[in-house]
C-alpha cells in the first residue's frame, strides 16, 4: 500500500503540515515542530516550507 501525505485533522495547532509529517513518517509530531522552528530560525526556509505544504497538501477525507 502507498503511503500518502496528508494535513492532519486530529494533530495540528495551525494547519496539520507537522502533524501530516508526523504521521507520515511515524515520529512524534514535536520533533517535527521543532525542526521547523530550527529551519525558519537558523536558515529562514522553514516557514516557506510550511506555506507551500499548507498550501498544496491534500486534506485527509
Amino acid at each position: 500500500m502507498e503511503k500518502k501525505f496528508y494535513l492532519s485533522q486530529t494533530d495540528k495547532k495551525i494547519a496539520g503540515v507537522c502533524g501530516g509529517l508526523a504521521e507520515y513518517f511515524g515520529v512524534d509530531s514535536l520533533l517535527v515542530r521543532i525542526a521547523f522552528f530550527c529551519a525558519m530560525w537558523f536558515m529562514g526556509i522553514g516557514l516557506g516550507f510550511y506555506l507551500i505544504l499548507w498550501l498544496l497538501a491534500p486534506k485527509k477525507a
